[in-house]
């Protein structure tokens, strides 16, 4: 048999096994963020996942071999669902451009990505990765929105020139995790607002001029 033969022999012959379907990754990840939220890592399983998923078992195991390398990928696109900050509300003042951020989809999403830090603090502690990807999904998008936010009201001098952007940044996701957390009390619009009007905007150095919005 010639080489040319040959090689066409082997060019035409069908791959084995089935193609990946990635449009099952999407509900893969989504589903392990839900299981994650309700039964933390350790009470989660790949059944549990793929059940809520719809799909097999070995379906999951095709695309991650393992749980956490499961719990990385799911965690690390959650960050694809947030406000982008070059596209923030710009209503002249710093109080008015975070209340327009606060919407019933935006406390809902901070609820959840708590419930998903708390589910994964055990595996976090001795995974240098995940940690890594859970700021960046969980934590980071909203201190940057944040960060943007107090860094033009501070360009445009409505804030004392001397604020720890950092600090403020950081300050609403802390109260929220540590309320979700530890409190065990659901994020709310009220309290939201509570710690804008009350300790945020007091921080910065703004009085608040409408606390009931």
């Amino acid at each position: 048999m010639d080489s040319q033969a040959t090689t066409t022999s082997v060019e035409a012959a069908p791959r084995l096994g089935r193609p990946r379907d990635a449009s099952r990754d999407a509900d893969i990840l989504e589903a392990t963020i839900a299981v994650l939220a309700e039964h933390g890592f350790d009470g989660m399983t790949i059944d549990m996942v793929a059940a809520r998923a719809g799909a097999g078992k070995a379906t999951v195991y095709r695309r991650w071999p393992s749980k956490a390398d499961l719990v990385i990928d799911a965690v690390a696109c959650m960050k694809r669902r947030d406000l982008d900050p070059d596209d923030l509300p710009d209503t002249g003042s710093l109080r008015g451009d975070l209340v327009a951020l606060i919407r019933a989809p935006s406390i809902e999403d901070a609820e959840l990505k708590t419930h998903v830090m708390g589910g994964i603090l055990s595996l976090v502690s001795r995974d240098p990765e995940l940690a890594h990807a859970a700021f960046a999904a969980i934590l980071e998008p909203r201190i940057a929105v944040n960060r943007a936010l107090l860094e033009r009201a501070r360009d445009r001098g409505e804030t004392r020139p001397d604020i720890d952007v950092e600090a403020l940044a950081s300050l609403t996701p802390a109260m929220v995790s540590f309320r979700t957390l530890a409190q065990r009390l659901p994020v709310t619009r009220e309290f939201l607002i509570h710690v804008l009007d009350e300790v945020l905007l007091p921080a910065a150095g703004i009085t608040p001029t409408d606390p009931a919005s």
